[in-house]
């Protein structure tokens, strides 16, 4: 599992959830997880989920971390297992990294996630995709940054005073990590008959 940040912001609109995204925009082939600062607008066609699209909605924030994740097998079930894995292992690094900086905030920390969403109380972080393209499995998941101009009640990084690019590095390394020691699982143990 390759990671990548990139340091230039790039907006999100839905497009760049594709097959070889990481491959074409930053030359990382296989298995990655990359991400990337910038807006986020996703409206229409571009929505991948067919009950956001339906209902008429629409993904907006003015300045977000974009994950995308890319797994070259064809089995979707595991994909969203690994989306909620992704979203537990920023929950964890949301709460490590206000107990690092021994942060104080005004309301009590209530981080849960509900099926791929991160919730703070009645503040939700981020937005959450899996999906399947022709050769590979797909995941996005952006995390605000900021809170403001959201279409929904929200919290960002900057509300936690959370370095992104910090986070972003500690989240690819913990998920990468998952991942290694998942294949490690798996090829460790013999079948039984």
């Amino acid at each position: 599992m390759k990671t990548h940040f990139h340091p230039t912001p790039l907006a999100y609109d839905g497009t760049q959830l594709r097959s070889h995204f990481a491959y074409s925009t930053f030359g990382i082939q296989g298995d990655s997880i990359v991400s990337f600062i910038g807006p986020c607008d996703v409206r229409g066609d571009h929505l991948v989920d067919l009950e956001d699209s339906k209902q008429g909605l629409f993904i907006h924030s003015d300045k977000m971390l974009h994950f995308i994740i890319e797994h070259f097998d064809g089995d979707l079930i595991r994909t969203i297992a690994f989306q909620r894995l992704l979203v537990d292992v920023m929950i964890r690094e949301i709460e490590e990294s206000i107990s690092d900086a021994g942060t104080s905030h005004e309301l009590p920390l209530r981080l849960q996630r509900n099926g791929n969403d991160i919730y703070d109380d009645i503040y939700k972080l981020n937005v959450s995709v899996a999906t399947q393209s022709p050769v590979s499995c797909l995941i996005h998941t952006g995390i605000n940054i900021s809170s403001r101009n959201t279409p929904v009640p929200t919290k960002g990084l900057e509300d936690y005073t959370i370095n992104p690019q910090a986070f972003a590095t500690g989240v690819m390394n913990r998920y990468a990590a998952e991942m290694e020691g998942i294949w490690k699982a798996r090829c460790k143990v013999r079948g039984v008959w």
